[in-house]
């Protein structure tokens, strides 16, 4: 039992932490202050933990606090930090989709039938596991707003995507055809990218949206 609870708690204080980070990565996004430049300095503090906003997802970090959260509610106890954290993390997804939606407008792009491109469909950077990853609900949210979804991930299976979440990956991005472009996995590929190349992908009037502080605050049009 020991063993277990360590092994869950450890996965629920991760959860936890990003889930800090995302909710101030929302509240400066509202008083118009960067994120990283406001981590940055946070870390020049010796004992200043070095999380970053984004999307969780994966078989552990995403699951193991509802396993704990089950169990205490079993015993009596109603949990309340760790299914907050749980709550926004789940949300982050949805989050970006409205911030890229809400720039796009402000920049006079027609949301509808607009095309974008997702940058990376797996939970974490320079993986393949798709489990259980955030970017699938971004994707779901575009979608609701008529939006012509296209995805590519160098790194993940097109079959296990397909049969997953119904996505279906493209082989590479086309050029000059996408109104946004979202990265949301942090592949090295994607590091590697100069933003000329990237904004090869998209048409003369287009917004890029870095949700993994890829690029510098200047290149792009919104961050996390």
């Amino acid at each position: 039992k020991t063993a277990e609870a360590a092994k869950v708690i450890e996965n629920t204080q991760r959860d936890v932490n990003i889930a800090l980070i995302n909710e101030l990565a929302i509240i400066f996004n509202k008083l118009g202050i960067d994120t990283e430049s406001v981590l940055e300095a946070a870390r020049t503090k010796w004992n200043f933990l070095p999380f970053v906003p984004g999307l969780v997802g994966g078989h552990c970090i995403g699951v193991d606090p509802y396993y704990l959260t089950h169990k205490a509610m079993q015993v009596g106890y109603h949990p309340e930090m760790i299914l907050a954290g749980r709550r926004i993390n789940d949300n982050m997804g949805s989050y970006i989709a409205d911030q890229v939606a809400k720039l796009m407008i402000k920049k006079g792009i027609n949301l509808l039938n607009s095309n974008i491109l997702i940058m990376g469909l797996t939970f974490k950077e320079n993986s393949t596991d798709l489990r259980n990853t955030g970017v699938a609900s971004m994707i779901t949210e575009f979608k609701s707003f008529h939006c012509n979804v296209d995805v590519f991930d160098p790194k993940a299976d097109k079959l296990e995507a397909l049969e997953e979440y119904n996505i279906e990956l493209v082989n590479e991005p086309s050029k000059g055809k996408y109104e946004a472009i979202v990265f949301a996995v942090a592949h090295d590929e994607f590091k590697n990218l100069s933003i000329d190349t990237v904004k090869s992908y998209a048409v003369k009037k287009h917004l890029i949206y870095d949700t993994k502080l890829i690029f510098k605050e200047n290149e792009v049009d919104g961050r996390l």
